[in-house]
């Protein structure tokens, strides 16, 4: 290895963005991959999602099991991207070329950026009010620190948000002990258990919630593992990936749906205050201040970081010479900061509603897209992947994929009937009483739909080649 390769391994500001990981760069363990995702997890927005179970009228009981079998689905989701990662050494959603071709891809791209945008400003809005109760400033002020360390972490790249991650980890831990101590202190865990009162769209929609929450990581997903050595275990980067996001994921929410139980209506409108409230010594409030900000930062990084690839992964499908310099990146990190804190400021006090509502419609985008990358990826292309055809709008993958792109939109009109959201209620989810089960016709339709049509196209072009 030339002296030149190793000052590019151990670079800490990252110089690649969408293009592939050559060997002689990969770098980073297995375990990196479970404390990153372990740390992205346990948080205050995961807290938030998990107190919606209950504060949408599910029990504790219930909703903590609902809670664990979407996490278990969407995590199983995620994870199988996440494996993509050291294997193909490229980012999640320029491998969507695959399947949808270069043009193609940037379909559901843009989508991915609407996701990132959207979460980057709940985030901000959580972590501001953190920073303010932290440092005495308002809200707004809070919200654009914030947005400033998600800059420059996102900016920097790779290795940081790595080592933040591990951070996170460990700061995660103890706070989570304090607030789980605080629950404890503040109610009696088994009566809080015992209220059960089961129905179906409650519980339903606390598997929604989970499930959603994973299956949204996996557009980028791959971008974090993509530097790790290409033999290495695509079990045990499932395992770490799956069980990192899984455990702290489940964790944070569980405690949301005790703090929404014992706070009743209290909690809505007042997340951030009331968790810390729950404790009445000053150092301990502080660092709970401190770890919801530090704790936010993580995924607000990835979600700015994730935004970055998927734009620099259109600007590559019309400009493939176009080589993405660090002013670009961080042109284009601040573009998106920037959207996200004006929405985070504007929508501020209507938060919980919005963000329920958003998080359940973006199941309707992603799942078509999931089935779709996962199947071409396991059973079509079994793993293989020409990446120099992904950057030619002229090669194998062309320009427009009609197979990939035509499953994609019925993937979506086929979830429309059993959608239930504040944007669209279908048909069928009414007559239901509200139950959405939209997001599992989506990934099993569209799972089915693309492996006929693929396979078949494979078999022809096979079929073609013989007689040549």
């Amino acid at each position: 290895m030339s002296s030149l390769d190793e000052k590019e391994k151990h670079q800490f500001i990252e110089n690649r963005s969408i293009d592939f990981i050559p060997e002689h760069e990969r770098h980073g363990s297995v375990f990196g991959q479970f404390t990153l995702w372990f740390g992205a997890n346990l948080q205050i927005t995961a807290i938030v999602t998990g107190a919606l179970a209950v504060v949408l009228g599910g029990d504790v009981f219930w909703s903590i099991i609902g809670l664990f079998i979407g996490q278990c689905f969407g995590a199983i989701v995620m994870a199988l991207h996440a494996a993509q990662g050291p294997k193909l050494g490229l980012p999640q959603m320029i491998s969507s070329r695959v399947q949808f071709g270069v043009y193609g891809a940037c379909i559901p791209i843009l989508l991915v950026c609407l996701m990132y945008i959207g979460f980057t400003a709940t985030g901000e809005v959580l972590a501001g009010k953190a920073i303010a109760q932290l440092i005495n400033v308002s809200s707004t002020t809070g919200i654009l620190i914030y947005a400033s360390f998600i800059v420059i972490f996102a900016t920097i790249g790779y290795r940081l948000i790595h080592w933040v991650g591990k951070v996170a980890s460990i700061i995660g831990i103890i706070a989570f002990m304090i607030i789980l101590s605080q629950i404890l202190t503040h109610s009696n865990f088994s009566a809080l258990i015992a209220v059960q009162k089961f129905s179906w769209p409650s519980f339903l929609l606390a598997i929604s919630l989970s499930a959603s929450w994973q299956i949204s990581f996996g557009p980028y997903v791959a971008d974090y593992s993509r530097y790790l050595p290409s033999n290495t275990s695509s079990t045990r980067v499932f395992l770490a990936v799956g069980l990192g996001s899984l455990l702290s994921s489940q964790i944070s929410m569980t405690l949301g749906v005790l703090i929404a139980q014992i706070s009743q209506s209290s909690f809505v409108g007042n997340e951030v205050q009331y968790v810390v409230g729950m404790n009445a010594v000053a150092l301990v409030i502080t660092f709970l201040y401190f770890s919801i900000a530090f704790g936010k930062v993580t995924l607000s990084t990835l979600n700015a970081y994730g935004c970055f690839m998927c734009i620099a992964t259109i600007w590559n499908s019309f400009k493939p010479n176009y080589q993405i310099s660090k002013l670009t990146r961080l042109c284009i990190v601040l573009s998106m900061v920037a959207i996200s804190t004006m929405i985070a400021v504007l929508g501020e006090h209507t938060f919980l509603n919005s963000f329920k509502a958003f998080i359940l419609f973006l199941l309707t985008f992603f799942i078509p897209w999931s089935a779709i990358n996962l199947v071409d990826y396991y059973f079509i292309s079994k793993e293989e992947c020409d990446v120099a055809a992904l950057y030619d709008p002229n090669g194998k993958y062309g320009r427009w994929n009609s197979i990939g792109i035509g499953c994609y939109v019925m993937g979506v009109l086929l979830q429309l009937p059993f959608i239930h959201s504040k944007f669209f209620t279908g048909t069928i989810a009414k007559k239901l009483g509200g139950v959405d089960i939209s997001w599992l016709i989506g990934i099993l339709a569209t799972a089915m739909i693309y492996y006929f049509f693929a396979k078949k196209a494979q078999l022809r072009a096979t079929s073609k080649l013989r007689f040549e």
